[in-house]
Protein backbone atom coordinates (compact mmCIF):
# COMPACT_ATOMS: atom_id res chain seq x y z
CA UNK A 1 0.00 0.00 0.00
CA UNK A 2 1.70 3.42 -0.98
CA UNK A 3 1.46 5.69 1.74
CA UNK A 4 -0.02 9.08 0.73
CA UNK A 5 2.35 11.51 3.27
CA UNK A 6 1.05 14.67 4.07
CA UNK A 7 3.44 17.42 4.88
CA UNK A 8 4.36 16.24 8.55
CA UNK A 9 5.18 12.63 7.53
CA UNK A 10 1.93 10.90 8.71
CA UNK A 11 -0.06 9.16 5.99
CA UNK A 12 -3.58 11.13 5.12
CA UNK A 13 -6.32 9.38 5.19
CA UNK A 14 -8.75 7.18 3.62
CA UNK A 15 -11.12 9.25 1.38
CA UNK A 16 -13.07 8.20 -1.41
CA UNK A 17 -11.67 10.07 -3.26
CA UNK A 18 -10.15 7.08 -5.22
CA UNK A 19 -12.68 5.70 -7.68
CA UNK A 20 -13.56 2.41 -7.09
CA UNK A 21 -11.65 1.86 -3.97
CA UNK A 22 -13.43 0.25 -0.67
CA UNK A 23 -13.78 3.64 0.78
CA UNK A 24 -15.83 5.00 -2.15
CA UNK A 25 -17.70 1.76 -2.78
CA UNK A 26 -18.75 2.50 0.76
CA UNK A 27 -20.16 6.34 0.45
CA UNK A 28 -21.63 5.01 -3.07
CA UNK A 29 -23.38 1.77 -2.36
CA UNK A 30 -23.12 0.88 1.46
CA UNK A 31 -24.32 4.34 2.70
CA UNK A 32 -27.49 4.84 1.14
CA UNK A 33 -28.31 1.34 1.77
CA UNK A 34 -28.39 1.37 5.31
CA UNK A 35 -30.37 4.82 5.27
CA UNK A 36 -33.08 2.98 2.82
CA UNK A 37 -33.34 0.67 5.01
CA UNK A 38 -33.82 2.58 8.08
CA UNK A 39 -36.36 4.60 6.10
CA UNK A 40 -37.77 1.66 5.81
CA UNK A 41 -38.09 0.48 9.56
CA UNK A 42 -39.80 3.64 10.33
CA UNK A 43 -42.14 3.79 8.11
CA UNK A 44 -43.08 0.26 9.09
CA UNK A 45 -43.20 1.22 12.61
CA UNK A 46 -45.69 4.25 11.83
CA UNK A 47 -48.67 2.27 12.97
CA UNK A 48 -47.19 1.88 16.48
CA UNK A 49 -45.88 5.14 16.53
CA UNK A 50 -49.73 6.24 16.05
CA UNK A 51 -50.95 3.73 18.65
CA UNK A 52 -48.27 5.28 21.32
CA UNK A 53 -48.38 9.20 20.47
CA UNK A 54 -51.85 9.46 17.76
CA UNK A 55 -51.11 11.77 15.15
CA UNK A 56 -47.79 13.38 16.67
CA UNK A 57 -46.46 9.85 15.79
CA UNK A 58 -47.52 10.27 12.41
CA UNK A 59 -46.33 13.44 12.02
CA UNK A 60 -42.92 12.74 13.34
CA UNK A 61 -42.59 9.48 11.37
CA UNK A 62 -42.94 11.99 8.13
CA UNK A 63 -40.83 14.32 9.16
CA UNK A 64 -38.19 11.70 10.36
CA UNK A 65 -37.69 10.32 6.90
CA UNK A 66 -38.24 13.38 4.95
CA UNK A 67 -34.89 14.35 6.97
CA UNK A 68 -33.27 10.88 6.05
CA UNK A 69 -34.39 11.04 2.67
CA UNK A 70 -32.41 14.32 2.41
CA UNK A 71 -29.78 13.07 3.77
CA UNK A 72 -29.65 10.04 1.40
CA UNK A 73 -29.67 12.42 -1.79
CA UNK A 74 -26.94 14.24 0.09
CA UNK A 75 -24.74 11.41 0.07
CA UNK A 76 -25.41 9.72 -3.28
CA UNK A 77 -24.51 13.90 -4.88
CA UNK A 78 -21.38 14.37 -3.09
CA UNK A 79 -23.30 17.61 -0.94
CA UNK A 80 -21.01 19.57 1.19
CA UNK A 81 -21.55 18.41 4.95
CA UNK A 82 -24.08 20.70 6.68
CA UNK A 83 -23.72 21.77 10.72
CA UNK A 84 -25.83 19.74 13.19
CA UNK A 85 -28.91 21.91 14.50
CA UNK A 86 -30.35 19.97 16.91
CA UNK A 87 -29.11 20.24 21.30
CA UNK A 88 -27.40 16.92 21.89
CA UNK A 89 -24.85 17.58 24.39
CA UNK A 90 -21.84 16.62 21.40
CA UNK A 91 -23.58 18.75 18.77
CA UNK A 92 -21.04 21.77 19.49
CA UNK A 93 -18.09 19.30 19.06
CA UNK A 94 -18.72 17.90 15.92
CA UNK A 95 -19.61 21.59 14.84
CA UNK A 96 -16.14 22.41 15.57
CA UNK A 97 -14.66 18.87 14.20
CA UNK A 98 -16.12 20.10 10.74
CA UNK A 99 -14.38 23.39 11.06
CA UNK A 100 -11.50 22.20 11.81
CA UNK A 101 -11.81 20.01 8.70
CA UNK A 102 -12.85 22.69 6.54
CA UNK A 103 -9.55 24.54 7.70
CA UNK A 104 -7.48 21.50 6.83
CA UNK A 105 -8.81 21.31 3.32
CA UNK A 106 -8.33 25.51 2.83
CA UNK A 107 -9.27 25.99 -0.65
CA UNK A 108 -9.83 22.75 -1.99
CA UNK A 109 -13.70 23.13 -1.84
CA UNK A 110 -16.12 22.24 1.02
CA UNK A 111 -15.80 19.09 2.91
CA UNK A 112 -18.03 16.91 1.28
CA UNK A 113 -18.97 12.71 0.79
CA UNK A 114 -15.97 11.98 -1.42
CA UNK A 115 -13.65 14.46 -0.76
CA UNK A 116 -13.14 14.44 2.97
CA UNK A 117 -11.94 11.33 5.30
CA UNK A 118 -13.77 8.62 4.92
CA UNK A 119 -13.66 7.78 8.66
CA UNK A 120 -15.17 11.24 9.27
CA UNK A 121 -18.09 11.42 6.46
CA UNK A 122 -18.85 7.64 7.85
CA UNK A 123 -19.29 8.62 11.63
CA UNK A 124 -21.04 12.02 10.68
CA UNK A 125 -23.79 9.76 8.74
CA UNK A 126 -24.34 8.42 11.80
CA UNK A 127 -24.69 11.28 13.96
CA UNK A 128 -26.92 12.29 11.45
CA UNK A 129 -29.66 9.40 11.62
CA UNK A 130 -29.12 10.19 15.39
CA UNK A 131 -30.39 14.27 15.07
CA UNK A 132 -33.34 13.32 12.25
CA UNK A 133 -34.66 11.20 15.36
CA UNK A 134 -33.74 13.54 17.77
CA UNK A 135 -35.60 16.28 16.16
CA UNK A 136 -38.75 14.44 16.29
CA UNK A 137 -39.45 14.24 19.76
CA UNK A 138 -42.08 11.27 19.91
CA UNK A 139 -40.03 9.34 18.47
CA UNK A 140 -36.47 10.39 19.65
CA UNK A 141 -35.45 7.74 22.10
CA UNK A 142 -36.35 4.78 18.98
CA UNK A 143 -33.33 2.69 17.90
CA UNK A 144 -33.64 2.53 14.49
CA UNK A 145 -31.18 -0.80 14.15
CA UNK A 146 -33.01 -2.11 17.11
CA UNK A 147 -34.46 -5.09 14.65
CA UNK A 148 -31.41 -6.35 12.86
CA UNK A 149 -29.99 -6.41 16.18
CA UNK A 150 -31.89 -8.86 18.26
CA UNK A 151 -32.80 -10.45 15.22
CA UNK A 152 -29.06 -11.32 15.06
CA UNK A 153 -29.26 -12.04 18.86
CA UNK A 154 -31.83 -15.22 18.35
CA UNK A 155 -30.46 -16.75 15.23
CA UNK A 156 -27.57 -17.23 17.20
CA UNK A 157 -28.87 -18.92 19.90
CA UNK A 158 -27.07 -22.35 19.10
CA UNK A 159 -23.77 -20.81 19.40
CA UNK A 160 -24.45 -18.84 22.25
CA UNK A 161 -25.87 -22.30 24.31
CA UNK A 162 -22.57 -23.90 23.13
CA UNK A 163 -20.66 -21.28 24.21
CA UNK A 164 -22.21 -21.16 27.61
CA UNK A 165 -21.92 -24.93 27.79
CA UNK A 166 -18.27 -24.59 27.51
CA UNK A 167 -17.93 -21.69 29.92
CA UNK A 168 -19.77 -24.18 32.47
CA UNK A 169 -17.54 -27.03 31.92
CA UNK A 170 -14.65 -24.79 32.41
CA UNK A 171 -16.16 -23.23 35.68
CA UNK A 172 -16.90 -26.57 36.68
CA UNK A 173 -12.94 -27.90 37.00
CA UNK A 174 -11.38 -24.22 37.62
CA UNK A 175 -9.62 -25.22 41.24
CA UNK A 176 -8.09 -28.23 39.14
CA UNK A 177 -6.32 -26.42 36.59
CA UNK A 178 -2.58 -26.26 35.65
CA UNK A 179 -1.30 -22.25 34.87
CA UNK A 180 -1.04 -24.28 31.03
CA UNK A 181 -4.86 -25.35 30.93
CA UNK A 182 -5.68 -21.52 32.33
CA UNK A 183 -3.76 -20.94 29.56
CA UNK A 184 -5.36 -22.68 26.79
CA UNK A 185 -8.93 -21.90 27.61
CA UNK A 186 -8.02 -17.99 27.56
CA UNK A 187 -6.49 -17.98 23.95
CA UNK A 188 -9.98 -20.22 23.11
CA UNK A 189 -12.36 -17.69 24.69
CA UNK A 190 -9.60 -14.44 23.58
CA UNK A 191 -10.36 -16.42 19.71
CA UNK A 192 -13.97 -16.68 19.99
CA UNK A 193 -14.36 -12.94 20.96
CA UNK A 194 -11.56 -12.41 17.96
CA UNK A 195 -14.08 -13.86 15.84
CA UNK A 196 -17.07 -13.19 17.19
CA UNK A 197 -16.46 -9.74 15.41
CA UNK A 198 -17.52 -11.29 11.73
CA UNK A 199 -21.05 -10.29 13.01
CA UNK A 200 -20.86 -7.03 11.78
CA UNK A 201 -24.43 -5.88 10.23
CA UNK A 202 -22.85 -2.07 9.02
CA UNK A 203 -20.78 -4.32 6.90
CA UNK A 204 -23.05 -6.33 5.32
CA UNK A 205 -25.60 -3.41 5.59
CA UNK A 206 -27.66 -5.06 7.36
CA UNK A 207 -28.21 -7.90 6.02
CA UNK A 208 -28.51 -10.97 8.68
CA UNK A 209 -25.11 -11.77 9.79
CA UNK A 210 -25.17 -14.03 12.52
CA UNK A 211 -23.47 -16.93 14.31
CA UNK A 212 -25.29 -20.23 13.60
CA UNK A 213 -23.10 -22.87 14.63
CA UNK A 214 -21.16 -23.25 17.52
CA UNK A 215 -17.63 -20.89 17.13
CA UNK A 216 -15.72 -23.34 19.13
CA UNK A 217 -15.52 -26.24 16.26
CA UNK A 218 -13.67 -24.06 13.57
CA UNK A 219 -11.12 -22.18 15.63
CA UNK A 220 -8.63 -24.35 14.58
CA UNK A 221 -9.37 -23.86 10.71
CA UNK A 222 -9.17 -20.24 11.38
CA UNK A 223 -5.68 -20.17 13.02
CA UNK A 224 -4.02 -19.57 9.37
CA UNK A 225 -6.02 -16.16 8.52
CA UNK A 226 -4.55 -14.86 11.92
CA UNK A 227 -1.98 -12.50 10.14
CA UNK A 228 -0.67 -10.81 13.56
CA UNK A 229 -1.11 -12.61 16.73
CA UNK A 230 0.15 -10.90 20.33
CA UNK A 231 -1.89 -13.28 22.32
CA UNK A 232 1.07 -14.11 24.31
CA UNK A 233 1.77 -10.54 25.38
CA UNK A 234 -2.15 -10.20 26.38
CA UNK A 235 -2.08 -13.07 28.80
CA UNK A 236 1.73 -11.81 29.92
CA UNK A 237 0.28 -8.21 30.57
CA UNK A 238 -2.50 -10.12 32.51
CA UNK A 239 0.03 -12.27 34.60
CA UNK A 240 2.36 -9.72 35.38
CA UNK A 241 -0.89 -7.58 36.90
CA UNK A 242 -1.32 -9.97 39.55
CA UNK A 243 0.77 -8.16 42.42
CA UNK A 244 0.94 -9.17 45.86
CA UNK A 245 -1.16 -5.72 47.41
CA UNK A 246 -2.37 -4.72 44.82
CA UNK A 247 -6.48 -4.47 44.63
CA UNK A 248 -6.98 -6.51 41.49
CA UNK A 249 -6.44 -6.58 37.95
CA UNK A 250 -8.82 -4.58 36.18
CA UNK A 251 -9.63 -5.02 32.43
CA UNK A 252 -11.76 -2.51 30.20
CA UNK A 253 -13.16 -4.04 27.33
CA UNK A 254 -14.45 -1.59 24.49
CA UNK A 255 -17.40 -3.14 22.65
CA UNK A 256 -18.11 -3.07 19.08
CA UNK A 257 -21.23 -5.36 18.01
CA UNK A 258 -24.41 -6.32 19.77
CA UNK A 259 -25.30 -10.02 19.17
CA UNK A 260 -22.97 -13.24 19.46
CA UNK A 261 -20.05 -10.73 19.54
CA UNK A 262 -21.18 -9.46 22.56
CA UNK A 263 -22.37 -12.79 23.93
CA UNK A 264 -18.58 -13.50 23.53
CA UNK A 265 -17.14 -10.38 24.96
CA UNK A 266 -19.37 -11.51 27.88
CA UNK A 267 -18.25 -15.21 28.23
CA UNK A 268 -14.68 -13.82 27.65
CA UNK A 269 -15.14 -11.34 31.12
CA UNK A 270 -16.74 -13.95 32.81
CA UNK A 271 -14.00 -16.49 32.31
CA UNK A 272 -11.67 -13.62 33.33
CA UNK A 273 -13.58 -13.30 36.62
CA UNK A 274 -14.36 -15.84 37.86
CA UNK A 275 -10.61 -17.67 36.90
CA UNK A 276 -9.20 -14.16 39.19
CA UNK A 277 -7.24 -13.10 36.41
CA UNK A 278 -9.52 -10.37 36.53
CA UNK A 279 -11.16 -8.72 39.85
CA UNK A 280 -12.51 -6.05 37.81
CA UNK A 281 -14.69 -5.38 34.33
CA UNK A 282 -15.16 -2.56 32.79
CA UNK A 283 -17.45 -2.55 29.09
CA UNK A 284 -17.63 0.56 27.48
CA UNK A 285 -20.44 1.36 24.57
CA UNK A 286 -22.29 4.01 22.71
CA UNK A 287 -24.55 6.59 23.70
CA UNK A 288 -26.91 6.14 20.52
CA UNK A 289 -27.32 4.06 18.35
CA UNK A 290 -24.04 3.85 15.69
CA UNK A 291 -22.89 1.71 13.13
CA UNK A 292 -25.98 -0.35 12.37
CA UNK A 293 -24.89 -3.35 15.55
CA UNK A 294 -23.08 -1.44 17.82
CA UNK A 295 -23.87 -1.78 21.53
CA UNK A 296 -25.47 0.49 23.77
CA UNK A 297 -26.60 0.44 27.14
CA UNK A 298 -30.21 -0.85 26.10
CA UNK A 299 -28.67 -3.86 24.04
CA UNK A 300 -26.18 -4.34 26.90
CA UNK A 301 -28.71 -5.13 29.48
CA UNK A 302 -31.37 -6.59 26.78
CA UNK A 303 -28.64 -9.32 26.25
CA UNK A 304 -28.44 -10.28 29.92
CA UNK A 305 -31.94 -9.96 30.61
CA UNK A 306 -32.44 -12.27 27.27
CA UNK A 307 -29.74 -14.92 28.55
CA UNK A 308 -31.20 -14.99 31.85
CA UNK A 309 -35.27 -15.99 30.56
CA UNK A 310 -33.12 -18.20 28.27
CA UNK A 311 -34.69 -21.99 28.24
CA UNK A 312 -31.18 -23.57 28.75
CA UNK A 313 -30.15 -24.30 31.86
CA UNK A 314 -26.21 -23.07 31.46
CA UNK A 315 -27.19 -19.97 29.11
CA UNK A 316 -29.32 -18.89 31.61
CA UNK A 317 -27.14 -19.59 34.79
CA UNK A 318 -24.79 -17.06 33.18
CA UNK A 319 -27.17 -14.37 32.70
CA UNK A 320 -28.11 -15.06 36.04
CA UNK A 321 -24.32 -14.76 37.06
CA UNK A 322 -23.89 -11.52 34.74
CA UNK A 323 -27.16 -9.87 36.29
CA UNK A 324 -24.81 -10.50 39.72
CA UNK A 325 -21.72 -9.23 38.38
CA UNK A 326 -23.21 -5.95 37.37
CA UNK A 327 -25.59 -5.76 40.70
CA UNK A 328 -21.88 -6.45 42.74
CA UNK A 329 -20.25 -3.53 40.94
CA UNK A 330 -17.66 -6.18 39.47
CA UNK A 331 -18.89 -5.31 36.30
CA UNK A 332 -19.76 -1.94 35.17
CA UNK A 333 -21.23 -0.24 31.80
CA UNK A 334 -19.54 3.28 30.35
CA UNK A 335 -20.35 5.40 27.72
CA UNK A 336 -18.83 8.57 26.71
CA UNK A 337 -19.55 10.89 24.04
CA UNK A 338 -16.02 10.46 22.76
CA UNK A 339 -16.90 6.65 21.37
CA UNK A 340 -19.68 8.24 18.96
CA UNK A 341 -17.22 10.82 17.78
CA UNK A 342 -14.94 11.01 14.37
CA UNK A 343 -11.99 11.49 16.04
CA UNK A 344 -8.41 9.76 16.05
CA UNK A 345 -7.81 7.71 19.75
CA UNK A 346 -4.54 9.92 19.58
CA UNK A 347 -6.74 12.51 19.97
CA UNK A 348 -8.28 11.35 23.10
CA UNK A 349 -5.86 12.44 25.81
CA UNK A 350 -6.61 16.47 24.12
CA UNK A 351 -10.05 16.19 23.47
CA UNK A 352 -11.39 13.51 25.91
CA UNK A 353 -9.08 14.18 28.79
CA UNK A 354 -12.08 12.60 31.56
CA UNK A 355 -12.59 9.08 29.70
CA UNK A 356 -8.65 8.94 29.00
CA UNK A 357 -7.89 9.39 32.27
CA UNK A 358 -10.39 6.83 33.03
CA UNK A 359 -8.65 4.00 30.80
CA UNK A 360 -5.61 4.89 32.44
CA UNK A 361 -7.00 2.82 35.41
CA UNK A 362 -7.31 -0.04 33.65
CA UNK A 363 -4.70 -3.03 33.36
CA UNK A 364 -5.47 -3.97 29.91
CA UNK A 365 -7.92 -2.06 27.56
CA UNK A 366 -9.04 -4.55 24.97
CA UNK A 367 -10.37 -2.76 21.63
CA UNK A 368 -13.24 -4.64 19.69
CA UNK A 369 -13.22 -4.67 15.93
CA UNK A 370 -12.89 -2.69 12.71
CA UNK A 371 -13.84 1.07 13.63
CA UNK A 372 -12.33 0.68 16.83
CA UNK A 373 -8.76 -0.28 14.55
CA UNK A 374 -9.76 2.84 12.35
CA UNK A 375 -9.46 5.07 15.29
CA UNK A 376 -6.51 3.60 16.58
CA UNK A 377 -4.33 4.01 13.73
CA UNK A 378 -6.49 6.82 12.14
CA UNK A 379 -7.48 5.07 9.57
CA UNK A 380 -4.55 6.23 7.43
CA UNK A 381 -2.52 5.24 4.07
CA UNK A 382 0.22 3.61 6.28
CA UNK A 383 2.37 0.88 4.48
CA UNK A 384 1.66 -2.74 6.10
CA UNK A 385 4.71 -2.84 7.82
CA UNK A 386 4.66 0.13 9.74
CA UNK A 387 4.66 -0.98 13.65
CA UNK A 388 1.22 -0.88 15.77
CA UNK A 389 2.98 0.92 17.90
CA UNK A 390 3.63 3.89 15.46
CA UNK A 391 0.38 3.92 14.00
CA UNK A 392 -0.83 4.83 16.97
CA UNK A 393 0.68 8.11 17.47
CA UNK A 394 1.05 8.39 20.97
CA UNK A 395 -2.22 6.94 22.39
CA UNK A 396 -1.38 4.67 24.73
CA UNK A 397 -3.32 5.24 28.41
CA UNK A 398 -2.79 1.19 29.38
CA UNK A 399 -1.58 -1.58 27.30
CA UNK A 400 -4.14 -2.20 25.08
CA UNK A 401 -5.02 -4.67 22.72
CA UNK A 402 -6.69 -5.02 19.31
CA UNK A 403 -9.14 -7.51 18.55
CA UNK A 404 -10.22 -7.17 14.87
CA UNK A 405 -11.16 -9.15 11.87
CA UNK A 406 -10.43 -7.26 8.74
CA UNK A 407 -13.29 -5.44 6.62
CA UNK A 408 -11.40 -2.03 5.88
CA UNK A 409 -8.46 -1.56 3.63
CA UNK A 410 -6.05 -0.19 6.87
CA UNK A 411 -3.77 -3.07 8.17
CA UNK A 412 -0.23 -2.35 9.67
CA UNK A 413 2.81 -4.46 11.74
CA UNK A 414 3.01 -6.89 8.89
CA UNK A 415 5.89 -8.64 8.09
CA UNK A 416 7.82 -7.48 5.00
CA UNK A 417 6.17 -8.78 1.84
CA UNK A 418 3.31 -9.94 3.53
CA UNK A 419 0.64 -7.66 2.60
CA UNK A 420 1.96 -8.18 -0.72
CA UNK A 421 1.56 -11.79 -0.94
CA UNK A 422 -2.30 -11.57 0.54
CA UNK A 423 -3.12 -9.20 -1.87
CA UNK A 424 -2.11 -12.16 -5.11
CA UNK A 425 -3.85 -14.65 -2.97
CA UNK A 426 -7.13 -12.94 -2.06
CA UNK A 427 -7.38 -9.54 -3.38
CA UNK A 428 -9.72 -8.63 -0.99
CA UNK A 429 -8.06 -9.86 1.90
CA UNK A 430 -8.18 -5.96 3.86
CA UNK A 431 -12.20 -5.99 3.27
CA UNK A 432 -13.80 -9.63 3.52
CA UNK A 433 -13.60 -10.39 6.94
CA UNK A 434 -12.07 -13.22 6.52
CA UNK A 435 -8.88 -12.32 8.01
CA UNK A 436 -8.19 -11.64 11.82
CA UNK A 437 -5.52 -9.61 14.03
CA UNK A 438 -4.78 -9.79 17.53
CA UNK A 439 -2.32 -6.81 18.11
CA UNK A 440 -0.87 -5.40 21.34
CA UNK A 441 0.65 -2.37 22.43
CA UNK A 442 2.15 -1.71 25.80
CA UNK A 443 2.93 2.29 26.82
CA UNK A 444 5.89 0.94 29.31
CA UNK A 445 7.72 -0.94 26.40
CA UNK A 446 8.52 3.10 24.31
CA UNK A 447 10.26 3.68 28.20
Amino acid sequence: MAADLTMNGVPSPLSAKVVGSFAYLTIRDRLPIILTKVIDTIHRTKKTFFEEYGEEGIQAEKQTISLLSKLRNEVQTDKPLLALTDDLKDTETWNQYMQRHQGLQGDQGSVSWFKSAWLYVECYMYRRIQEAVWLNPPIRDFDVFNEGKTQSFFESQQAVMALCTHLEEINTSMEQLSRSQLLDNFNTLLLVSLWGNKCDLSISAGQENSQKTSPLDSLSSLQPFILVDNSNMVWSTLIAAQRPGQSGVRVDIVLDNAGFELVSDLVLADFLVSSGLAREIHFHGKSFPWFVSDVTVKDFHWTIQQTMAANHKWMSKRGFQWKSYMKEGVWSYHDHPFWTQPHEFCDMAADASDLYTRLQGADLVLFKGDLNYRKLTGDRYWDYTVSFDTALRGFGPAPLCSLRTLKANIQVGLQPGQGEKLTTQDPDWMTNGKYAVIQFHSPKSEQ
